[in-house]
């Protein structure tokens, strides 16, 4: 596989491999429920989901419990990961890097999670047109908020987490998209932490 960016390289090398044994499955299987249950109680008849940038599939495998029938799909750059989601067998997988990924068909539902902030921002024009077209309907975004763009030191390394306005920069792109719903997941919650997520449920009018 043959990479565009430094970024895509240092995901799907030894730093990818050690991220997924320091975020086992069942970490956060509680507040994964919670989050999702918020969001797709938003939204109406979604029967098939893919998420880019997927790892080893913490939140496909949360929606799959809560929706068994639903058709999931996973992008992946990180081949452990990909091996990992392959031993689950309950998504179709895509050994891909998002950047070179062919769209076969929409779905209903296309999400990101916590992978934007860890993209090169001169890609994010490309990767908000394919979750556009990989959606039928709703596009849900969750990652690090700010109004501006920022870059942020990550784990001791430069260039590899930036936080922006990924859901008002989708909108002003697309103007047939709407926002349905947004919300916060402080990591101090008393029931249901997470790391400092906002979540925003888009939709394609």
């Amino acid at each position: 596989m043959t990479y565009k960016t430094e970024q895509e390289m240092f995901w799907a090398g030894e730093f990818g491999d050690e991220y997924i044994g320091r975020n086992p499955v069942e970490n956060d299987l509680a507040a994964r429920t919670a989050l999702f249950s918020r969001i797709l109680a938003r939204t109406n008849g979604v029967r098939s989901l893919v998420e880019f940038g997927a790892n080893i599939g913490k939140n496909l495998r949360t929606i799959h419990h809560m929706f068994p029938g639903m058709g999931l799909s996973a992008i992946e750059i990180n081949e452990k990961a990909v091996e990992e989601l392959r031993k689950w067998g309950e998504a179709k997988v895509y050994h891909s890097s998002i950047l070179d990924f062919s769209l076969d068909y929409p779905r209903d539902f296309s999400l990101v999670c916590g992978v934007l902030i860890h993209m090169n921002p001169d890609a994010l024009p490309a990767v908000y047109d394919l979750l556009f077209e990989a959606s039928s309907r709703y596009i849900c975004v969750i990652e690090y908020y700010n109004p501006s763009p920022v870059e942020i030191p990550y784990r001791g390394h430069s260039g590899r987490l930036f936080k922006r306005d990924f859901a008002g920069e989708i909108m002003d792109r697309f103007p047939g998209v709407r926002l349905v719903d947004y919300g916060f997941v402080y990591h101090r919650d008393n029931n249901f932490p997470l790391d400092d997520l906002t979540w925003f449920l888009l939709e394609k009018k």
